[in-house]
């Protein structure tokens, strides 16, 4: 028998996943409180997935419950599609219940807020994201990135290297082919990242498509992964990053983001930017596995 200090409510949760299988993967972990620092990161290596959050019992009575969220690698203060994930795995466990359609999440970036939202009649969560602000503009001497969008058409901004909490390279094409088109050079893009102690790069486009208004691809080959399917932090950088440069034109403050299909996913995620310049980042999710975990803690026996 496996002892309940052993045993963790688990969830597999489909981020910004209009459907079961467009979204980008997530393993939410409760129960967490008996597991130490290497048990977490030995799970989340395990998992093979870009992020896996363990959920406690949060530290301030201005939070409704604590995240930490752990890429394959090493532990992270935020992402985007852990925080929307968590929350909606709090809500299916009965953890916690939003308060006048808000939970609080406290993680290590502090406590941001997630809310209900609406997203064309169906249920999806947005969560309000750390700022992002402009490192600096590209610029001739930026011999690396140039080289890397060397066969593509740029759009009306100048790239950018864009700071919020972890940085970003950004790059917006001319349009939606050439995004789609777009043929990123892995180890130059890994080599980047590691000069500008950045994630790596995202391209994106304005669209004219009747169900989303951008088109996004991140390559984060700083921490090893070639291709996002679905990144709620690199989305938001890329809308703060519009809205600091005054170049969010016919998009308005509210648009839709469709990321993921090159590399077989099909996900959506939603972005605004309120009256504060505060970017939330959003969009539906899905619960795929609901169980239990067993795994070896400090306080279990071997069985």
């Amino acid at each position: 028998m496996v002892s309940a200090a052993c045993s963790h409510r688990y969830f597999q949760i489909d981020v910004f996943a209009p459907r079961p299988g467009a979204g980008n993967p997530l393993a939410v972990v409760f129960d967490a409180g008996h597991l130490d620092d290497a048990q977490m990161q030995a799970f989340a290596n395990w998992t093979n997935l870009a992020e896996t959050t363990f959920v406690l019992a949060p530290t301030t009575e201005a939070a409704d419950y604590r995240v930490r969220i752990f890429t394959t690698q090493k532990e992270i203060a935020f992402a985007g599609h852990p925080s929307i994930g968590t929350a909606h795995a709090v809500l299916a466990s009965g953890f916690a219940l939003p308060r006048d359609g808000v939970l609080v999440q406290e993680c290590q970036a502090g406590c941001l807020p997630v809310r209900l939202e609406d997203f064309e009649g169906r249920p999806a969560l947005a969560v309000r994201v750390p700022p992002s602000h402009i490192v600096r503009h590209a610029n001739a001497g930026d011999v690396m990135l140039w080289k890397i969008l060397s066969s593509a058409t740029c759009g009306q901004t100048v790239p950018a290297l864009v700071e919020g909490g972890r940085r970003w390279w950004l790059a917006e094409l001319v349009d939606e082919t050439a995004v789609r088109s777009f043929k990123p050079d892995n180890p130059a893009i890994a080599a980047l990242a590691q000069a500008s102690n950045s994630l790596g790069l995202c391209v994106f486009a304005r669209s004219l498509h009747a169900e989303y208004d951008m088109v996004v691809r991140a390559f984060p080959l700083g921490v090893g992964i070639t291709e996002d399917p679905a990144s709620g932090a690199a989305n938001a950088a890329i809308a703060a990053f519009l809205d600091e440069s005054s170049a969010l034109d016919l998009l308005g403050n509210r648009y839709r983001v469709s990321q993921g299909r090159e590399i077989g996913r099909d996900a959506m995620l939603l972005l605004r930017i309120d009256d504060e310049h505060e970017v939330w980042v959003g969009g539906e999710s899905r619960t795929v596995i609901a169980g239990y975990l067993h795994w070896q803690s400090s306080r279990c026996n071997s069985n």
